[in-house]
């Protein structure tokens, strides 16, 4: 599997591939590289429908180059914990992101997400964050307004009255609960058309199939999250012992 930046010629694949409407892990297989470089690759490009091969190439050269002159400021970074590769982690960050910003999440919103995802204390404050991502303190109060506002983050004051913003291990419970109630009131509102356009027509037999869809599936997620809600608060080296 080659290693290494994309070049100009499979950039220009993939962009190829997106107008054959190929799947992401299709136009991977074909460039031999991990879908979730390709993924990135597109979603950091302005997305499926405007991903343009020259205009990427020439965005990853700018960063190639910015990061190029902060290298003399590298010694100064402080080590990352537990002996991690900075640069690894780096990339990881960038694809949670990308994952993010699949599901919905504006850029900066996915971005500020995956920094509280990946610190081993799920909490950063606003200058940590400011830092951490090189971007205004603007741009990180819009994000963690739109994240708070949406259940995915809470705020709380530290020993030092600080304010810091939090991701804790119900988080992603919350979310997924949220959801099921959202796809339930679609459920909700193609019944009510049921009476509107008549039953027995069959835009009536449709929206009401439709609803019988919907309810099973936002009923099935509720049962499911309610069962596996203590894996979120579960100690993996624990759960790994007990199962040996």
């Amino acid at each position: 599997m080659p290693g290494g930046r994309l070049t100009q010629q499979e950039r220009q694949q993939i962009a190829l591939g997106l107008a054959d409407g190929l799947a992401y892990a299709e136009i991977a297989r074909r460039l031999d590289r991990p879908t979730s470089t390709v993924t990135r690759e597109v979603m950091r490009n302005g997305g499926p429908t405007s991903y343009r091969a020259d205009l990427a190439h020439r965005a990853a050269e700018r960063r190639a180059h910015r990061r190029k002159k902060a290298a003399p400021r590298e010694p100064d970074t402080p080590p990352q914990a537990h002996g991690r590769d900075a640069e690894a982690v780096r990339e990881y960050e960038e694809t949670f992101t990308t994952v993010f910003m699949q599901s919905g999440l504006p850029k900066m919103t996915a971005r500020v997400l995956a920094s509280l995802y990946t610190t081993d204390s799920g909490s950063l404050t606003a200058s940590e964050l400011t830092g951490r991502l090189q971007v205004s303190p603007a741009s990180v109060s819009k994000a963690v307004t739109f994240l708070e506002g949406q259940g995915l983050i809470r705020r709380e004051r530290d020993e030092r009255r600080r304010e810091r913003y939090v991701v804790d291990d119900d988080v992603l419970y919350q979310s997924t609960m949220a959801g099921a109630r959202s796809t339930a009131h679609l459920g909700e509102v193609a019944r009510q058309g049921v009476g509107i356009l008549g039953p027995g027509t069959p835009a009536a037999a449709r929206l009401e199939n439709i609803a019988r869809f919907v309810d099973f599936v936002s009923e099935s997620i509720a049962r499911a999250a309610d069962q596996a809600r203590e894996i979120l608060h579960t100690n993996p080296e624990r759960a790994s012992d007990s199962a040996t």
